[in-house]
């Protein structure tokens, strides 16, 4: 095992508080590969780890990050799992049993709708796209179009009722491929209301959880930057010392490293101290700071990526599994940010005044 696989990533803890995360990275690192046995890591997890906005999101963001850095896919199975946990809290509902996810996707041609019976209850039919891991998960948070009244909302479901069949993708990508995203039919299957209409959507812990995934994103950016400095250690100790060019790349990938470490702290005490809440006159939109985080940790993972595959070359892409599992893991998983439409979203925040500068 090398020194990185199980090192933790640093967002604002001291040393001595990541060490307590080693030994479910461990656990991580040998359950690779094995997605009920991630799942089943993810579950434990779920027990005790911070939800975001209960004055240790910084924790859990390093969580998140460190398991992702052991190894992007397990961090694909974490995240999803702890955010239906947070999102559960928010609403004030009990923990879920078993392993959970979040559908909250689009696509065209596919809709869900929940249908309220006369007992007021709610019922869901049709069909839910990119739902990841949905036949081995117990149950979901799941958006949904509410019938007659042109919202969409939260409902709990449970994946292993009789209406429910998940699809099996034509999954292509060597990138996530042991977390295909298929699509989801749900045929009059029960549901239970999570907040209100509108409610997911509005709740701050939306935006905090799409920061929660850019952490996520952040240490499989992290776990390459020590690929690299890896690969030039050893080359150096077997005398071949690194280049200008390799050098100035490592020294760029630590600045990038460090400059979005740093951000990542910064917004975590802001959303803790209840800055980032929409609490009226007291917080502001935390929306605008979730567009620049993700977006600013995208471009860091692109760069990252760029900067290490250009000096080592095609060698780890073809020989090296755990490397080229990583990069096409990554690869990925950041294009669930969405670029330029994102950034055109924010620009028109800014536009409007939403700014500190």
């Amino acid at each position: 095992m090398s020194d990185t696989e199980v090192q933790p990533v640093r967002i604002s803890s001291v040393p001595v508080q990541l060490q307590a995360l080693e030994p479910v990275l461990e656990k991580v690192h040998a359950a690779v590969g094995d997605v009920p046995a991630l799942l089943a890591i993810a579950e434990a997890i779920g027990q005790t780890a911070p939800t975001p906005g209960d004055g240790n999101t910084a924790k859990l963001w390093e969580l998140l990050a460190s398991v992702t850095a052991v190894d992007v896919a397990a961090g694909r199975v974490l995240e999803p799992h702890l955010d239906a946990v947070g999102i559960l809290a928010q609403a004030e509902q009990p923990q879920p049993e078993g392993t959970w996810g979040v559908f909250a996707a689009e696509g065209p041609g596919l809709k869900l709708e929940a249908m309220q019976e006369a007992d007021g209850s709610y019922v869901l039919s049709g069909s839910k796209p990119w739902c990841s891991l949905a036949a081995q998960l117990d149950g979901a948070v799941v958006t949904a179009h509410v019938a007659g009244d042109n919202t969409r909302a939260a409902f709990a479901v449970d994946l292993k009722h009789s209406g429910v069949t998940a699809e099996t993708p034509e999954w292509t990508s060597r990138g996530l491929k042991e977390i295909p995203s298929g699509t989801v039919h749900f045929d009059h299957v029960p549901a239970a209301a999570v907040g209100g209409a509108g409610w997911y959507f509005e709740r701050p812990g939306f935006a905090w959880g799409g920061m929660g995934v850019a952490a996520c994103w952040l240490g499989g950016a992290v776990a390459v930057a020590r690929d690299f400095r890896n690969s030039l250690a050893r080359a150096s100790d077997n005398g071949r010392e690194p280049d200008q060019i390799a050098l100035a790349s490592l020294g760029e990938v630590d600045r990038i490293i460090a400059s979005v470490t740093g951000y990542l702290a910064q917004t975590a005490e802001r959303i803790d101290a209840g800055d980032l809440a929409d609490s009226g006159d007291e917080g502001e939109s935390p929306w605008p700071e979730a567009l620049r985080v993700r977006g600013t940790v995208a471009s860091a993972v692109e760069r990252v990526q760029t900067l290490v595959t250009q000096n080592l070359g095609p060698g780890p892409l073809a020989f090296n599994e755990q490397y080229g599992k990583r990069m096409a893991d990554l690869s990925l998983y950041v294009r669930q940010h969405h670029a330029m439409r994102d950034d055109a979203q924010l620009g028109a925040l800014v536009l409007k005044g939403d700014r500190r500068w």
